[in-house]
């Protein structure tokens, strides 16, 4: 979408996870997109006219492209239409509706409210061990939980934190103020486990992998939905096991994750 312009925009229903912001069409139509960058899990458009468009694919949302004259009747779940100045349609399909959009104006987007909270994002220098004690001296909550908040580590996802917890051999329901020191210092534990989400996330940039269990499988799990299988740590016997925290499932070894 870089440098191409918003001919139309169709806008199929009047809210997704929120209502689209007031005039959302006509504010982008007409307009071309400078650029395109990420934060945590929003996309960001930043826009000829000044203003920011912040997106959300949700839990089920997603784009796709085709040629602007081959969109034909829009399914049920085709709730937004771009037709670019390139001669491309770009759908937004979200079956679930959780996504989001919105328009930020200028000098604004640092200071929205999805995004003035977020923490460092994991693969950047501000995230280094020092800070992750910082975060989580005297937290009370488990180590899973706490790497699901978003001002603790902008983005992880519950997949990745519990393959990260797994290769950093640390479980998912110690006390998240384990990993520091009583003054917020960073004990060893907190330097293998951002090193372990790293790696993991590294890994999962290479190969180019989706981020949802239904399309990533492949065997390439460590412990993410592989409940009653055995561990795939050398030499270990641990069976992986599965409990829910804070809504969410986790998967780990009992045994080599303490």
């Amino acid at each position: 979408m870089r440098r191409a312009r918003f001919d139309e925009v169709i806008v199929r229903r009047a809210n997704l996870r929120t209502p689209f912001p007031p005039q959302f069409s006509a504010r982008l139509a007409g307009h071309t997109v400078n650029a395109v960058s990420r934060r945590a899990k929003y996309l960001l458009l930043e826009l000829s006219s000044g203003d920011t468009l912040v997106m959300h694919l949700g839990m089920s949302g997603d784009f796709r492209i085709e040629p602007a004259e081959s969109v034909g009747e829009p399914g049920k779940h085709d709730h937004v239409i771009f037709r670019m100045s390139s001669g491309k349609a770009v759908v937004f399909n979200d079956v679930r509706r959780f996504g989001f959009m919105d328009l930020v104006p200028p000098g604004e987007a640092e200071r929205h409210p999805a995004l003035s909270v977020l923490g460092p994002e994991p693969l950047s220098t501000d995230f280094n061990a020092e800070f992750l004690a910082r975060a989580l001296k005297g937290r009370k909550t488990s180590l899973k939980a706490a790497l699901l908040d978003q001002r603790v580590v902008a983005g992880l996802g519950n997949i990745y934190a519990s393959e990260a917890l797994h290769i950093a051999r640390l479980s998912p329901r110690r006390r998240a103020s384990s990993i520091a020191t009583a003054s917020g210092a960073p004990r060893e534990a907190a330097r293998h486990l951002v090193d372990a989400i790293k790696q993991v996330l590294t890994e999962a940039i290479e190969r180019a992998a989706p981020n949802t269990a239904n399309n990533y499988r492949g065997g390439r799990f460590r412990v993410y939905d592989r409940e009653g299988e055995r561990c795939r740590r050398r030499g270990c016997p641990g069976v992986i096991v599965r409990k829910t925290q804070a809504g969410r499932s986790t998967f780990y070894c009992p045994v080599c994750q303490k």
